[in-house]
């Protein structure tokens, strides 16, 4: 056999070449913000329908949906909705998204200021709930649709989606999700409740 031949046991071996790293677009993140806030959402409800008086877990859930959200309105607000602008003919849509993200914005300030057990607590986390599941039926639906459909780099919006949201999370004394599967892995001992306001 030739000195640069490979044997067959050897070519079994051989590990495959890494594939090229796939970029990710900016529906795709904006997309996994919904889902991650919908799911929060959702085992909110999941509480209150059995009656779980956990309060700690409920404010938890509170307070990081509400941070993921104001976090997620202002990356829209500041990159997303701007390029839309530019790369699509529906500014109605995009007028409409930013009046819903205005309402939203006030619920999560009005329980930022208060704690579980407070009157209307429940329901105004819930009533975002609903406002939130209906903006991301219509950026899903509608918006991301006409997005995806224009000239717009998605990708190169998913950077500069992904560089703010790392400033705005340190802004917010947010861990990101790395810092936060590194803490999970750590021993008991050395971990923080993390903070989100």
């Amino acid at each position: 056999m030739p000195r640069n031949a490979t044997s067959k046991t050897a070519a079994k071996s051989a590990k495959p070449a890494p594939r090229a790293e796939k970029k990710a677009d900016v529906i795709k993140i904006l997309t996994e913000d919904h889902r991650r806030v919908t799911e929060m959402f959702d085992e909110f409800e999941k509480m209150k329908k059995k009656g779980d008086a956990d309060e700690e877990a409920k404010q938890y859930i509170v307070e990081t949906c509400c941070a993921e959200l104001t976090i997620h309105a202002q990356l829209e607000e500041e990159i997303f909705y701007p390029a839309a602008r530019e790369a699509i003919d529906d500014l109605d849509l995009l007028d409409e998204a930013e009046v819903e993200h205005a309402s939203a914005k006030q619920l999560i300030s009005e329980l930022s200021a208060m704690q579980p057990g407070d009157d209307l607590y429940d329901a105004k986390f819930t009533v975002l709930g609903e406002y939130v599941k209906h903006h991301i039926e219509e950026e899903e639906g509608e918006l991301f649709k006409k997005v995806k459909k224009s000239e717009l780099d998605l990708e190169e919006l998913a950077e500069e989606i992904l560089q703010r949201r790392m400033e705005l999370r340190e802004e917010l004394g947010i861990s990101s999700d790395e810092e936060e599967m590194e803490a999970e892995e750590a021993p008991s001992t050395s971990r923080k409740k993390r903070s989100v306001h």
